[in-house]
């Protein structure tokens, strides 16, 4: 058997041509879906994140501000402007990147977003409507995650679950999302004891470490569907996954390749959850 790979380009594609379609016909009514990414300090990997994001809603027709400040940038100054972005009715999402320089509290920063504006889904408001099933902003990897289950009409009711890592941006909501389409959860983390044992019963496994080659294909039943969120580097420099993907991919029936998979799928789910939270401004 070789997996099926499930292409997150391909799928965002998809899902942003339907932003696109949703979009105008908000214009057409005056809205323009807006969203601020706030960027502060020169960390060279969030400068192309954020680079990529904005980018991505032009391409969609979202109107985007990328606002840059320096490494220095104080706390108070960071939630000022903030307050200032939740005030403004152009910004319908606020996302500030992650991470943030060592003077600034993270959590308090993105507490103080509006939860209406909450596009990123990290508010404690957002992580209760998910973990209550109500309404909210899901975070954007884990939603992706879900979008691609759906694009292979994959019915998880009564599957077994594992999900690896247990993060607040992926593998605590990832359980979530799971949960509400009636699968059997198992959340593996650095704890876990006998992770193999648990990865053999699982009928969907999405790792979410950050480490390399935490799954292998002596850790995967047959048939299995596995996501992989991880982005890390192999010994030559290349882009790969938290899992072993030459290995896993004859075990499984649907894999993610990395890159290509859940990275494209981040995010278009950012620029679906700000095209959402300005529908709900005029409905």
């Amino acid at each position: 058997m070789t997996a099926q790979r499930i292409d997150g380009n391909a799928l965002s594609q998809k899902l942003r041509a339907d932003v696109t379609h949703r979009t105008a016909a908000l214009k057409s009514k005056g809205v323009t879906p807006g969203l601020a990414v706030v960027l502060v300090g020169e960390n060279p990997a969030s400068q192309v994140y954020v680079r990529n994001k904005v980018k991505a809603c032009q391409d969609s027709g979202l109107y985007s501000v990328l606002e840059k400040y320096p490494e220095n940038m104080t706390e108070e100054a960071l939630l000022a402007r903030i307050n200032g972005l939740n005030n403004d009715a152009s910004i319908h999402g606020i996302l500030v990147q992650l991470p943030l320089p060592v003077q600034i509290d993270a959590q308090k920063v993105i507490e103080a977003i509006s939860p209406a504006k909450d596009v990123d889904g990290f508010h404690i408001a957002s992580a209760g409507a998910l973990m209550t099933g109500m309404p909210g902003f899901w975070p954007c990897t884990p939603f992706g995650c879900m979008k691609m289950l759906e694009s292979i009409g994959y019915d998880l009711k009564g599957k077994h679950a594992v999900v690896i890592g247990r993060s607040n941006i992926v593998g605590k909501p990832m359980a979530m999302m799971l949960l509400q389409q009636n699968a059997t959860v198992t959340i593996c983390h650095s704890a876990t004891k006998n992770l193999k044992d648990i990865t053999r019963q699982a009928d969907v496994i999405v790792a979410a470490v950050g480490k390399r080659n935490v799954l292998t294909a002596e850790m995967v039943k047959p048939g299995a569907v596995v996501l992989d969120v991880g982005m890390n580097r192999n010994d030559e420099g290349k882009l790969c996954g938290d899992v072993d993907f030459a290995g896993v991919e004859q075990i499984a029936s649907y894999i993610t390749p990395v890159p290509g998979g859940v990275g494209p799928m981040t995010i278009t789910m950012l620029l679906v959850n700000t095209l959402e939270a300005a529908e709900r401004t005029v409905i």
